[in-house]
Parts: C-alpha cells; structure tokens; sequence
C-alpha cells in the first residue's frame, strides 16, 4: 500500500483490497465509501495533488483469528502541497481489518488517526 499511496497509484489497492458493498475506509475524520472512491476520489488524484508523499508504517503488530486478521502500525506522513505549497509532518496510527477468501488476505477496512508533529 505505501507504494499506491506514495504513487497515486490504485492497483495495489485493487489487488490487495476486497471490494465490497459496505466497505468504508476512514482517515482522520474523512471516508472514503467502497474501493473506486478509495482509489479514484483519494489514491490516484494525490499525485497530481501533492509534490511529494511519504509514509512510513513501524511498530506493526498483527493480530490472526481463523480467516480475520488485524493489524495495528505507528504512521507517519509527510508531504508537499503542489498549489500552495503547504507542507504536512504528521504522526499517529492505522488499523488494518482483513479477511482470508479464496486463498489470499484481503484488507476489508481501514481507519487512520494523525496529529501534526510535536
């Protein structure tokens, strides 16, 4: 996934995520409803959005239970602004909900939490 968002790039994010009706993934306040929105209305529009995105993911503990898995990670992004060149450093942490169909792990949800660096 930090290679789709860093990118813009949406193709790792329909192979890794399951598309679903009632999918939602939510960053600091915001959701994304389904995977096109996801990748349409967020992934792919930041690369021309942004001069620059970095994400770094540490401290990735998971968590297995049968075909459902959970994944917590520290997080850390940093990015430039192309039109008025505003500049972001945040930290904080994502959850990754996950589910095993037909012989792989597909991610079904995700909820990001960042703050501005101290």
């Amino acid at each position: 996934m930090k290679h789709g968002w860093e990118n813009g790039d949406g193709a790792p994010f329909r192979k890794h995520f399951l598309d679903f009706d009632g999918a939602r993934y939510i960053e600091s306040g915001g959701q994304n409803v389904g995977l096109d929105d996801l990748v349409g209305h967020h992934v792919e529009p930041e690369k021309d959005a942004l001069e620059y995105l970095s994400l770094d993911f540490d401290n990735i503990v998971i968590y297995f239970e049968g075909d459902f898995a959970w994944a917590i990670a520290d997080t850390e992004v940093k990015g430039k602004v192309r039109s008025s060149g505003f500049e972001f450093d945040k930290t904080g942490y994502q959850t990754f909900l996950f589910r095993y169909l037909d012989g792989a792990w597909k991610v079904v949800h995700t909820h990001s939490s960042s703050r501005d660096r101290k």
